[in-house]
């Protein structure tokens, strides 16, 4: 209520994106754990961690590409606008929360089981769960560096060639 009794008017609540801003948003790290239990679980579930990451990136991009559509509706270059959206999300998507992270976590991953088997006498099973451990505590801390890194690639490239003047959200 306001000093004169009315009521104040509520404020607009920005959309809740279901990509980014719940649960699903995990489903992008699917092969970072994947490659953390490379060396204790057979390569196919590895393989099927990057089909469900990839799933997530497309999906994403697909939504991002009907908000666009969705907001330009009568604009005349509502098709380069949905492009835009549709191929921007892709591919930081698919650097930032695919590509990238995995090769990190893989190499973390064979570098701390080469390590473990060079300099440690534990028994094979202790060095490899101890790799998976490591991949895994590895995560959170490869992931804003590397989501900074591709921004950064993706507005020194890709991003400059895009006709539209605001820059995709990523």
């Amino acid at each position: 209520m306001g000093s004169h009794g009315a009521e104040e008017p509520l404020t607009a609540q920005p959309e809740r994106d279901l990509y980014r801003d719940t649960w699903l948003r995990y489903l992008g790290y699917a092969n970072e754990v994947g490659e953390s239990f490379r060396a204790i679980v057979p390569v196919s579930l590895v393989w099927l961690s990057y089909g469900v990451a990839t799933t997530y990136v497309t999906a994403d991009a697909v939504d991002k590409g009907k908000k666009a559509a969705a907001a330009n509706a009568h604009e005349k270059d509502r098709t380069t606008r949905v492009t835009v959206a549709v191929v921007d999300t892709f591919v930081w998507q698919a650097l930032a929360s695919v590509a990238i992270p995995g090769f990190t976590i893989n190499r973390i991953c064979a570098t701390s089981l080469f390590l473990l088997g060079s300099m440690t006498r534990w028994p094979l099973p202790v060095r490899k769960w101890t790799t998976t451990a490591i991949g895994l505590s590895a995560i959170p801390f490869i992931i804003k560096p590397i989501d900074r890194s591709v921004d950064f690639l993706m507005d020194s490239s890709l991003r400059k060639l895009y006709s539209t003047e605001e820059k995709p959200s990523s």
